[in-house]
């Protein structure tokens, strides 16, 4: 019988268990971000809007987070409430708006990432640098892949 390589006897697919994985760590940033005051949707938008850069439009933030624009509005109406950012016209594009951090909103963005930097160390328990170099390695490769196979289906 031929060896058979770990990742086909995972009792998912190798890509139904890195989802598995991803909502798990996504739930556990929600548990410990929680007593923060931060919902999922609060969070995840905050942390999308960090990585893209202040001044990000809602749009680029509703295709990072891969949802609709109902449902961005409604967590941006929330955060905004909170003061935690505020929407500007685009100066260029009227129909567009802008998001950016109000000053509460850098300090609570500055809470955010430490607690989550607390919870990705508790993640990453046991794994070496090179075990997660070789796994970022990995998943870049296989996002890669797929979206070039996405692309090649058009």
């Amino acid at each position: 019988m031929a060896d058979i390589p770990f990742h086909e006897t995972l009792d998912l697919s190798l890509c139904g268990k890195l989802g598995r994985v991803h909502r798990i760590c996504r739930q556990a940033v929600s548990v410990a971000v929680e007593p923060l005051g931060f919902t999922q949707p609060g969070w995840t938008a905050m942390m999308h809007m960090y990585h893209l850069g202040e001044g990000c439009t809602q749009h680029q933030l509703a295709t990072s987070l891969d949802i609709e624009m109902p449902s961005l509005t409604r967590t941006l109406k929330q955060l905004e409430h909170a003061q935690v950012i505020e929407r500007r016209v685009d100066e260029h594009d009227k129909r567009c708006r802008r998001l950016y951090f109000t000053a509460q909103g850098e300090q609570q963005l500055s809470a955010l990432k430490a607690r989550i930097s607390e919870v990705k160390t508790h993640l990453y328990q046991g794994l070496s640098d090179e075990q997660l170099n070789m796994m970022a390695l990995g998943l870049v490769a296989l996002e890669d892949n797929a979206n070039q196979f996405m692309e090649d289906q058009e």
